[in-house]
């Protein structure tokens, strides 16, 4: 009877653990969570902080993007590459502006023809912006180091830094795109936004002018208010 009695609890134990084994094997099919030790995600940090406010005064008026490859080589003198001496070739991805600074316009900066109803607009001429390197889609392609490079690594805190692939690269950008149209497209964009504006509030014509330095042209002929 004994003997009985303890097969029967048996079997009704390795039951009942089918029946919650089965019990959660329903429950992640159709997404439940029945698990006692579920995770809850929780987020405890702080608030973001305004450190401050600043007014944009410039008008990005055109953007091209590059791509970068820099290779650079430190070659030791009489001594073969494995040994000493190290390649680094670094794939940069940024992106330079043409921006027109609008922070010094005066007040003869835009000027009234009442009789032709027509405005004159003068805005300095845009300037190459800082390159942006996009450091996610920025990479170390390949990095081959000489053994006494790698030993002397061992040593610095950052021996593989890259700040200074990232100068480089920020360099050869702002050189190339010093060599496309982004300026021209720059004015062309600023124009073409200053006519719009000016135009919706009832004036017959536009005309933008860049002009180079810190100041404008001297004011000309009697409707230059």
């Amino acid at each position: 009877m004994g003997r009985s009695g303890g097969g029967g609890f048996f079997r009704t134990l390795v039951f009942g653990g089918l029946v919650v084994v089965g019990l959660f094997t329903v429950a992640g099919i159709v997404g439940f969570n029945l698990s006692p030790f579920r995770t809850e995600e929780k987020d405890h940090s702080p608030p973001p902080i305004l450190q401050e406010l600043r007014a944009l005064s410039d008008f990005h008026g055109a953007q091209a993007q590059f791509e970068v490859v820099i290779d650079e080589e430190d070659d030791v003198k009489y001594l073969p590459g494995a040994i000493a001496g190290e390649r680094v070739q670094f794939v940069a991805i940024g992106t330079v502006d043409a921006v027109v600074d609008l922070s010094s316009l005066s007040g003869d900066a835009i000027r009234y023809d009442r009789e032709a109803n027509s405005v004159t607009v003068l805005l300095p001429m845009p300037t190459i912006d800082k390159p942006v390197v996009d450091t996610e889609q920025s990479h170390v392609m390949n990095r081959d180091r000489g053994l006494f490079n790698r030993i002397g690594g061992l040593f610095s805190d950052n021996p593989t830094s890259e700040r200074e692939l990232y100068l480089a690269a920020e360099s050869k950008m702002a050189d190339a795109a010093a060599q496309t149209g982004l300026v021209a497209m720059a004015e062309q964009n600023t124009e073409e936004l200053f006519e719009d504006m000016i135009r919706n509030l009832g004036v017959d014509s536009v005309d933008v002018r860049f002009y180079d330095g810190e100041l404008p042209p001297e004011c000309e002929g009697p409707d230059c208010s």
